[in-house]
């Protein structure tokens, strides 16, 4: 068994990819034609987006939507990059609500939190 994608249910696919494009620098992979899943391009294991809409037509006994006005749900989006607060500002400059500017963990490795546009918590590290 592999880890093959992640599903993110947000309010508005085409806003989530725009954000993800522009906060993170991810390139779009595809956006189906309904406008409520999408792809970003993120190597082997795939970023998806499915608007709560459709995710609400899967599981008909329903979920928990993603929102800012919640406190975030107990899992966590992480991607790497060299440069942890460059990444982070430009996140942030892009749209993204700061939950943990850098730090340097005990172990060496700089990490930091936001929240994308629907609530998502995202974690922003330095390679281990």
């Amino acid at each position: 068994m592999k880890l093959s994608y992640t599903i993110l249910y947000v309010k508005d696919v085409p806003s989530s990819v725009a954000f993800y494009e522009k906060a993170f620098g991810l390139k779009q992979r595809f956006i189906h034609e309904s406008q409520q899943y999408a792809e970003m391009e993120t190597g082997d294991t795939k970023l998806a987006f499915t608007s709560n809409e459709l995710a609400n037509s899967n599981i008909p006994q329903g979920f928990q939507e993603n929102s800012l006005s919640k406190l975030p749900a107990g899992i966590e989006i992480g991607f790497v990059d060299e440069n942890v607060p460059v990444a982070f500002t430009n996140a942030v400059n892009a749209g993204a609500i700061s939950v943990v500017e850098p730090k340097v963990k005990p172990w060496g490795q700089t990490v930091a939190y936001v929240r994308d546009i629907d609530g998502i918590l995202i974690e922003i590290a330095s390679p281990m």
